[in-house]
């Protein structure tokens, strides 16, 4: 049985969103809604699982009366204020910060990705190859999942998840300061050497594709990964009684990853080891 909590309703604020008026519950993020109101506001650090980070910066919008710039996924609404979220110094902001990211890192398999440099017009090459940031090889050392530090924007996403806020088994963290940080596990090792336990909730929350199913990787490899060839069924995941969601993706009669809905009550998008990487038993596989 699913326990759900009761709370008085929350109150009802009202502020000007683009020029017009919103409500939203109080409480509520400036994204939130953005979201409601069916703008669109690029973010890549934001998870509707996790604490907002204020990483990434693509979110910002303008307040009036503010000095600075607001990030949305954090900043609180806030009754009479006044938010733009489309002038000229947030375009030229989100701009600069593409052009930053996709000069350094591999932006190739993060959703969204490549329509937002063309909407704003970021040019990233006029850093030259110099601003690569690692040039480093896949880490292929197990079976379940793959980790591409060149695709890494340290949006910490990963290390919240397997932090405090959902896994606590701490075996991801930042290495490193400046343009040396980077994520890793202890002494910067071999997965299997660390102290995951391959729940693979990271890979669940990773907004880049820095962290994928092995199976995807392998896929994409091959030139055989195709997204919009993939159905997806939810259902019960049956080792044990918790009663967690799966979605099952499936791509040629075969299922090629498993994620989980991020509304689910029991699980909102994490799972074991089990959940997530057991459905070998389900299909015959050569």
């Amino acid at each position: 049985m699913t326990t759900v909590p009761l709370a008085p309703p929350r109150r009802l604020l009202e502020f000007t969103l683009d020029g017009a008026p919103v409500r939203v519950p109080e409480g509520a993020t400036i994204l939130d809604a953005c979201r409601a109101a069916g703008t669109d506001v690029p973010t890549l650090c934001h998870g509707d699982t996790l604490t907002p980070k204020n990483a990434c910066r693509l979110c910002v919008v303008e307040v009036e009366g503010a000095r600075t710039l607001a990030p949305a996924c954090s900043r609180r609404a806030e009754p009479g204020m006044v938010v733009r979220t489309d002038t000229a110094r947030t375009r030229h902001s989100r701009k600069v910060v593409l052009e930053l990211l996709a000069s350094s890192v591999d932006l190739s398999t993060t959703p969204g990705a490549a329509e937002w440099i063309k909407e704003y017009g970021a040019e990233p090459d006029r850093f030259g190859p110099e601003a690569r940031r690692l040039g480093e090889e896949p880490r292929v050392d197990n079976d379940l999942y793959v980790r591409e530090y060149d695709k890494c924007v340290l949006c910490y996403k990963c290390v919240d998840a397997c932090g405090d806020q959902w896994q606590n088994s701490f075996a991801i963290s930042v290495t490193g300061r400046g343009f040396d940080a980077r994520i890793a596990v202890e002494h910067d090792g071999p997965l299997t050497e660390s102290a995951c336990v391959y729940c693979g909730n990271c890979v669940e929350v990773c907004p880049t594709g820095a962290l994928s199913f092995k199976r995807e990787f392998d896929m994409r490899a091959g030139g055989t990964w195709d997204e919009a060839a993939q159905t997806e069924t939810t259902t019960v995941c049956a080792y044990c009684g918790v009663g967690c969601n799966l979605t099952l993706h499936v791509q040629d009669n075969e299922i090629v990853k498993v994620t989980s809905p991020h509304d689910n009550p029991v699980t909102h998008g994490n799972l074991c080891i089990k959940g997530r990487f057991g459905f070998q038993h389900v299909q015959n596989r050569v």
